[in-house]
């Protein structure tokens, strides 16, 4: 029997490790290719190959941990597909820094040489992310681990490019786009960035060929008046019905420029004149295209003025700004300036502010792709959950521009087109090809630019399992069946995986998209390192175990709503693990077998509540996972564990156990008690998969990991389980009267140790049947020398009361209380009590205090004034009751 037991404390670092170390060489993980099981698969959103986990990785791959642990128990054959995204530009970034110093860099290197330096930085550094899932536990089938670059994935990416340019779907041509001047690439609309900065609107006058007035234009970048080609006002704008001209001559240039006028113009913004320049707006590049402008670039990809931007050439952006608008004000045509808060578009990876630019890039035209992911909504062969991101899904959908593909980066999937130096021709092709298709010259250069990241990560649901051969894990796991992800990624990601899936599989990626909210801290705010709030998910696991970080997540993960955490949660639910631990400590103690049936015979009222709730919280448990109801599964078993078994359950099953209720309660007690803790442990595993491993070991009667356990419904031993209303309504009764002569106890400051004498009057028979037939339990629990149940009849003297439902429980005081003494004690608490709520009232009142504190601060003091004052009311009411009793 000793083999079994438990060590006093549970030490989770030990046991986190042994046992993923048995998952993994035991298998666990491991899908079927092709099985008679029904499916299950998930694709992890692939973390950066640079990243690290941070709370939204913890958030979400513990989500799709719980998910496949509880669909392997359900007897799915479920994968869980895991890998890394080789993430272009932000991995070019860590390995030029690795050159510069060094004191070098990648032009020096060359092309060749620094992609070898990006695979052993990935060989090295790479796997960081993967083995900091497996601490979090995550029960990815690891053997089938991908990257965006290895072989099989690179073929279906050259697949794709070749099919969409042959459709017409990718193009290359000149546009707008969003360029980094530091990265030096492209970025799709997706990558920039936009924050809040204080600016300035600055007023211009352009003035008519003949000197006399002109059009004073508002811009927030006066730097890229230096490119206008035109001059826009609205046709129905009056101030410009009768101007008597045709151009404006354009400042510091000192060139004429037409005057055009088109509707896109907003009269009621600033003076209703516009400046055109377009190959540095978008908006202005589609006004351009429409009235034939030409497109003059005065800002460099490098961020420097250009040859086009004339004495001011080769300046920084920034400092030509500060130049032409002194020049501006020298010549008097600077009319004033305004402050104004604006949204800027930064880089995503470098946070340097973008420009636009005109450039040749590739691009897939997204609109006759983006018509059948929304037709796949709603028509419901995807569901978006929670359904609020339906419309945002759609808004994006519907207003889709095409999609910049190509970054002018080295580390990527090369785009595979080529062009004749001869001929010009440009050549599409999966593989290399040996000639030029036009005119056979073997003067071919491939494209330099590399693919958008997001291009290669869009084809992750199956081109990780072997598309574009026809697999059979393609054939078992696709489509998808559930994808979790965060909102900030339904476009770069979720959307564009849906293009490509219906488009190349002829089928959606995914049944079901799972959106889930953000990780703030505890007062609500967004993480972040400037503002000093971050917490590491590592730091937490090391602290207080995986388990309990796992189950604080799940617990506050609401649809929805923001999950606000805090040490001090996940601390709480390191309390709940020990709890577990102690429970099933106690109960291996009396468990010498496995007690596989349980005694047909009539249980006892506890053991036949304790089942009936048991059954309960299997449905519900199972209810919530289905629907993605994290916290409302996580809540169930926690409120089961802790206050239905543990505080309740063990205590008033004790005197079975124990033997001082005959054998026949002593084995159906232990029956009950083997049954319900081993499938407490079952529901529990999806959420906390280390501790209920390493009681399920220690449990008789087990046989392999918990992981291979049929969940509690899915168990034909279950027949026992049944739901009884009628018991769970007569323990209800029990647990009211306990808890009543309990709060009585409490309230009146009586020793727990002191034996009270204790009666109950009721007019209802059937209560009363119930109290009679548990008289022992109530004794016992409630730590009673006697106890009576009786018809209502007069209040006993110096007792108590508390009322529950249809029924006055009194508790005899006399002898146990000196009322006098305890009143006299509770009147010097209130004194002190109220001395200290004075002083918190007065800083709560104190206007000064309120505007200069920090918020956190002031945040304390409210909080400490309404414990106090809770307090306060407990003891008042208290003092009133004692001087009562003392009248009579």
């Amino acid at each position: 029997m000793s083999s079994n037991l438990l060590d006093k404390g549970y030490e989770p670092h030990e046991v986190e490790k042994r046992w993923y170390d048995f998952w993994e060489k035991q298998g666990l993980f491991a899908a079927k290719d092709e099985s008679s099981q029904k499916s299950y698969s998930i694709v992890i959103p692939p973390p950066n190959v640079t990243g690290v986990l941070h709370m939204g990785h913890a958030l979400n791959n513990v989500m799709q941990d719980i998910l496949c642990r509880y669909r392997r128990m359900r007897g799915d054959n479920v994968l869980w597909m895991p890998g890394t995204d080789h993430a272009g530009i932000a991995t070019q970034n860590v390995v030029e820094r690795q050159l510069a110093n060094e004191g070098t860099d990648r032009h020096q290197v060359g092309r060749e040489k620094f992609i070898e330096r990006v695979w052993e930085w990935r060989k090295e550094y790479g796997g960081a992310i993967i083995n900091q899932l497996k601490r979090l536990g995550a029960s990815c089938d690891w053997e089938r681990e991908r990257f965006t670059m290895d072989e099989g994935l690179s073929k279906a990416v050259r697949r794709v490019f070749v099919q969409l340019y042959e459709e017409k779907l990718i193009y290359q041509g000149n546009y707008i786009i969003n360029w980094c001047p530091r990265c030096h690439t492209a970025l799709a609309d997706l990558e920039v960035e936009h924050e809040e900065l204080d600016s300035y609107l600055y007023y211009i006058k352009y003035p008519f060929p003949d000197g006399s007035g002109g059009i004073t234009v508002a811009t927030t970048r006066p730097e890229t008046m230096l490119g206008d080609t035109a001059l826009a006002v609205n046709p129905d704008d009056e101030r410009y019905l009768n101007i008597g001209f045709d151009e404006v001559i354009l400042p510091l240039v000192n060139k004429k420029i037409p005057i055009i006028r088109d509707t896109y113009v907003d009269a009621g913004f600033g003076t209703g004149g516009l400046k055109v320049t377009p190959a540095h707006d978008p908006n202005d590049f589609e006004l351009g295209k429409r009235h034939n402008l030409p497109a003059v670039k005065a800002i460099g990809d490098d961020g420097r003025m250009t040859e086009e931007a004339g004495r001011y050439q080769g300046l920084d952006r920034t400092e030509c700004r500060k130049a032409v608008l002194k020049d501006l004000e020298d010549q008097e045509l600077l009319v004033k300036i305004e402050p104004l808060k604006h949204s800027v578009g930064h880089c995503y990876r470098c946070h340097t502010i973008i420009e636009p630019n005109l450039s040749k890039q590739w691009f897939v035209k997204a609109k006759p792709l983006a018509e059948k992911a929304m037709e796949a909504v709603k028509t419901g062969k995807t569901k978006i959950i929670p359904e609020i991101w339906e419309n945002t899904y759609y808004d994006w959908l519907e207003n889709i521009r095409d999609w910049c593909i190509s970054r002018q980066i080295w580390w990527g999937h090369q785009i595979p087109a080529w062009t004749c130096e001869d001929c010009q021709e440009i050549i599409v092709a999966a593989e290399t090809p040996a000639a030029c298709t036009k005119c056979s010259s073997t003067n071919l250069v491939q494209e330099t630019d590399v693919l958008d990241t997001w291009f290669s990560s869009a084809l992750w649901p199956f081109s990780t399992m072997g598309w574009p051969e026809q697999t059979p894990l393609l054939k078992t796991f696709y489509p998808t069946s559930t994808l979790v992800t965060g909102f900030d990624i339904l476009f770069f990601w979720v959307a564009r995986m849906m293009m490509m899936g219906i488009h190349f599989m002829g089928d959606v990626p995914f049944k079901d998209v799972y959106v889930h909210a953000l990780v703030r801290d505890e007062h609500g705010k967004k993480m972040s390192k400037s503002t000093g709030n971050v917490i590491d998910p590592l730091t937490i696991i090391e602290t207080y175990g995986t388990d309990a970080f796992r189950f604080t997540l799940a617990a506050f993960a609401a649809q929805g709503r923001d999950v606000k955490m805090s040490e001090k949660r996940v601390e709480g639910y390191r309390h709940f693990i020990n709890k577990l631990w102690n429970a099933a400590r106690f109960s291996l103690m009396h468990l010498d077998k496995a007690y596989i049936k349980i005694p047909e015979k009539k249980l006892s009222l506890q053991d036949q509540w304790i089942l009936s709730r048991l059954g309960q919280v299997i449905a519900r448990v199972e209810e919530a996972l289905d629907t993605y109801r994290f916290n409302e599964a996580a809540g169930a078993v926690y409120q089961f564990v802790w206050h239905e078994f543990c505080d309740w359950y063990l205590e008033a099953a004790k005197p079975a156990l124990y033997g001082k209720s005959g054998d026949d309660a002593a084995g159906s007690s232990k029956a009950v008690l083997w049954r319900v803790l081993r499938e407490t442990l079952i529901l529990l595993h999806p959420f906390t998969p280390f501790v209920s491993e390493e009681i399920w070991h220690k449990l008789p009667g087990t046989q392999g990991s918990i992981m291979q356990a049929s969940f509690p419904s899915d168990n034909p031993d279950n027949k026992a389980i049944i739901v009884s209303p009628e018991s769970e309504s007569q323990m209800e009764t029990i647990i009211s009267v306990i808890t009543g002569i309990r709060n009585i106890r409490g309230e009146m400051n009586i020793q727990p140790s002191l034996a009270l004498d204790a009666r109950v009057q009721t007019a209802d028979e059937n209560i009363c049947e119930i109290i009679k037939s548990q008289q022992d339990m109530i004794i016992d629990l409630a730590r009673l020398k006697s106890f009576t149940a009786e018809d209502p009849g007069e209040r006993p003297k110096s007792a108590a009361t508390a009322i529950i439902e249809n029924a006055v429980i009194f508790v005899s005081l006399e002898g146990i209380i000196d009322f006098a003494q305890e009143a006299k004690r509770l009147e010097k608490e209130i004194t002190k009590l109220e001395k200290e709520l004075t002083g918190v009232s007065k800083k709560l009142n104190n206007e000064d205090f309120l505007a200069k504190a920090p918020d956190d601060v002031v945040e304390k003091v409210r909080e400490k004034h309404a414990v106090l004052s809770e307090k306060h009311h407990k003891l008042q009411v208290n003092l009133e009751k004692i001087m009562e009793l003392d009248k009579s």
